[in-house]
């Protein structure tokens, strides 16, 4: 009866650790969001400018966005520059986590997890810069010489914010493919062979997914959904360099850092 006390408090002590360590670590992220985003807010104005670019370069002369809601001039810039503040600290934020999980890695682990993070962190912002220097001219540009004769092109900034923001996220997750294929078959879901069979099934999901997440026109869709598929094909490439490598009857090495 007397150890079982000594024997909770022991068992207790490593969780109320981890939890200290978490918090500790949440509150480091944030941090680092509220640092960038303080001078992007100061900014926010020139910065939904250069966002809206793409589609400003493609109005007639004299035409301009324009705000539905009273507090709509305010509220978008600083909420373009919240969310910009949490994609351009990713790295600082993927360190956290990295910091708080490494510990409770084995070494070939470690040696795996940071080269990811890394890739992913830029295939994201590569997936944003194709959305914003390709997609969204494209997409605007079609648009604009679509609408009927008379009908000036507007649109409110706020709706404009959601539309761009809905497209950078569609394309920077999109290009994670290689990654999320890397994982599946570092994991043994499943193997570079059988990513290979269904290849066919892989390109009509494609463009259902591209259906989905694009605006309701056939040159949006055929912008993501190529670059998709594409991306598949690099993530079978990937998968077979990260694929484990155990012979008959081994085991994986389990050396603890």
């Amino acid at each position: 009866m007397s150890n079982t006390p000594n024997a909770a408090s022991d068992g207790e002590l490593p969780l109320i650790a981890h939890l200290l360590e978490l918090r500790t670590r949440l509150v480091r992220i944030l941090i680092g969001i509220a640092v960038v985003f303080a001078p992007l807010a100061y900014f926010g104005k020139e910065i939904y400018a250069f966002v809206a670019k793409p589609l400003l370069a493609l109005l007639p002369e004299g035409a301009t966005m324009i705000a539905t809601e009273v507090a709509s001039p305010f509220f978008a810039p600083l909420k373009l520059a919240g969310i910009l503040a949490a994609a351009l600290s990713m790295p600082w934020t993927l360190y956290q986590v990295w910091a708080f999980v490494a510990p409770g890695l084995y070494k070939n682990e470690q040696r795996f997890v940071m080269p990811l993070l890394v890739s992913s962190t830029g295939l994201f912002y590569a997936g944003i810069a194709f959305a914003y220097f390709l997609v969204l001219p494209t997409v605007f540009h079609f648009m604009v010489g679509i609408a009927p004769t008379g009908v000036a092109v507007m649109t409110d900034i706020n709706k404009y914010l959601d539309f761009v923001l809905a497209i950078f996220l569609a394309f920077g997750v999109t290009f994670e493919t290689p990654v999320a294929i890397v994982l599946l078959v570092r994991t043994g879901f499943v193997t570079p062979a059988q990513l290979r069979e269904h290849r066919q099934y892989v390109l009509v999901g494609a463009f259902v997914v591209a259906a989905v997440l694009t605006p309701p026109d056939v040159l949006s869709q055929l912008l993501l959904a190529i670059p998709s598929y594409l991306l598949y094909e690099v993530g079978i490439l990937a998968s077979v360099w990260a694929s484990p490598k155990v012979e008959p009857g081994a085991a994986l090495p389990a050396e603890k850092s």
